[in-house]
């Protein structure tokens, strides 16, 4: 397994729509693999592949406290059968910043896990909320898009000066 480089924001590579995986396989679980090894030392409970520079439809998700339930999806999709709720959400691309952002509580998901068997389930609460999150940037979009200009320009202006004083 190898560890990978997150992008942060505004990293133009973030906006990249993710492509369809056509076939699963030991490409994806390996890419799989890579990802919840980055994602576990982050520390962190959910990173789609767009935000390692790999532009396909793979997310992985593992909210459990003791870092064993990892879950892997392939071209995942939901359909929304909860009820709109805010939930404070931080992300791995936006490093040390956590505020409010409108998901659903309870989302219908299919997928394919990394050696092609079909995925449907139900996904509540953190769960749901996770998932919704990186598809999002599976679409190129950041949960600062759900924030108002002021507020995603402050975040951008940090982050630029902590990358400019890293480097």
């Amino acid at each position: 397994m190898a560890k990978l480089e997150i992008l942060e924001f505004p990293d133009p590579r973030l906006r990249t729509v993710a492509t369809p995986i056509e076939q699963a396989g030991p490409k994806y679980q390996q890419m799989a693999a890579d990802m919840l090894e980055t994602m576990y030392d982050a520390p962190g409970i959910g990173l789609a592949a767009s935000q390692v520079n790999i532009h396909e439809r793979l997310i992985v998700v593992d909210i459990s406290e003791d870092q064993d339930a990892p879950l892997v999806l392939l071209n995942p999709t939901y359909e929304v059968l909860g009820e709109a709720i805010d939930y404070q959400e931080g992300c791995l691309s936006v490093p040390g910043f956590y505020e409010s952002v409108t998901r659903f509580d309870k989302i219908h998901v299919t997928a394919m896990d990394a050696s092609g068997a079909p995925i449907d389930m139900i996904a509540d609460d953190l769960l749901a909320i996770c998932i919704q999150h990186e598809i999002d940037h599976l679409d190129g979009k950041l949960f600062v898009d759900y924030l108002s200009t002021l507020k995603r320009t402050r975040i951008r202006k940090k982050l630029e000066k902590s990358q400019r004083d890293k480097a």
